[in-house]
């Protein structure tokens, strides 16, 4: 059951102990690096090569190939925190190369990411890198229109299977969110777009269409969908938190904005730990492989804001922000208990 009883010391007092955790080792990153890409390649090799066998064999390989591409993305995630490598310039060419993979522009999303990481929870800053939750009053001041297709918007077919296709393989073609900020993003995003058709063209010149149908989509769409589901899952809970104004504060809403999503070891792996998300958020230098440790060492962390895989499930039925009640809510209980028409 979701735990949100937090530990007795304050959010901000726990930075200087998990400051110990923050240096990465070199040779563990490389190793996770190596441990990742290997299989992913071998498995895109496997899958191309079993097109000549059965379309529905290259697939499956296709798919299991999508849980590969998310840890390459928690790579590129720990990148983007500067988490990853201890020589910033190398870190940055990793995280820019692994984009490719991704079909995620570097500079981009780690601007946009670290512009959800310094505003999460906060009521007056919402919009860039988190998942649009309105509060009931927010919602109540719509027209019904407006409430309906707020409604179509967290509806899950929409945010677990439209959504990820359309923000991997569409929306991050531009660098959204900073259209106006600057030359670096669109560099960051139309340098990644000219790799990801190389290699497209590429596929299709030695392989034709089907490669790209059967294994590259297959793939990437998987990756895009669980890498969204882990995301909402992260920060969509009953008792997360929302503020506004004076109330709100960094590190409390890091930590008790944040779930700890407790998967078996295999998903843990698979999944970088970012399901220790409330660590990750109230100290993002820590490397990925290291926020077991810091569950370990520190049991009260490990029992803040658990949510299990089953517990998680209800959570798609979680939509407006109650200031009244300080927690999520669904839209039906909005209608029910505030009369909404």
């Amino acid at each position: 059951m979701l735990d949100n009883t937090l530990p007795p010391r304050t959010a901000r007092t726990w930075l200087s102990t998990l400051a110990r955790y923050r240096e990465p080792a070199t040779h563990r990153s490389l190793f996770e690096l190596a441990a990742t890409l290997v299989p992913f390649f071998a498995l895109w090799a496997l899958a191309w090569m079993a097109l000549s066998i059965s379309p529905w064999l290259a697939l499956a390989l296709a798919v299991l190939n999508g849980t590969f591409l998310v840890r390459i993305f928690i790579i590129q995630h720990d990148c983007g925190h500067g988490s990853f490598l201890k020589n910033r310039t190398a870190q940055d060419w990793v995280g820019r190369i692994l984009g490719v993979l991704t079909l995620t522009p570097y500079a981009v999303w780690r601007r946009t990411h670290a512009i959800h990481h310094a505003h999460h929870g906060d009521l007056d800053q919402r919009g860039i890198g988190d998942v649009t939750t309105l509060t009931v009053e927010e919602y109540r001041a719509r027209t019904p229109f407006g409430r309906f297709m707020y409604r179509l918007y967290r509806h899950p077919v929409v945010l677990f299977v439209l959504g990820p296709s359309y923000l991997f393989i569409l929306q991050n073609r531009l660098p959204m969110g900073l259209m106006n900020a600057g030359w670096r993003y669109w560099t960051s995003a139309m340098g990644t777009n000219a790799m990801i058709g190389i290699a497209l063209g590429l596929i299709i010149w030695f392989g034709g269409l089907l490669p790209v149908l059967l294994v590259f989509l297959p793939t990437s769409v998987i990756a895009a969908t669980i890498g969204v589901w882990l995301f909402y899952v992260q920060h969509q809970f009953e008792q997360t938190h929302w503020s506004k104004g004076d109330e709100w504060q960094l590190h409390d809403a890091a930590l008790e904005g944040s779930s700890h999503y407790v998967l078996p070891q295999p998903l843990r792996w698979l999944s970088g730990n970012i399901g220790i998300h409330h660590v990750h958020h109230l100290y993002s230098r820590i490397p990925f492989y290291r926020l077991p440790e810091v569950i370990r060492d520190y049991p009260e962390l490990a029992e803040a804001q658990r949510l299990t895989i089953a517990e998680s499930l209800s959570t798609v039925k979680l939509h407006l922000w109650d200031e009244a009640r300080g927690k999520l809510i669904s839209c039906a209980d909005a209608h029910r208990h505030y009369g909404i028409a």
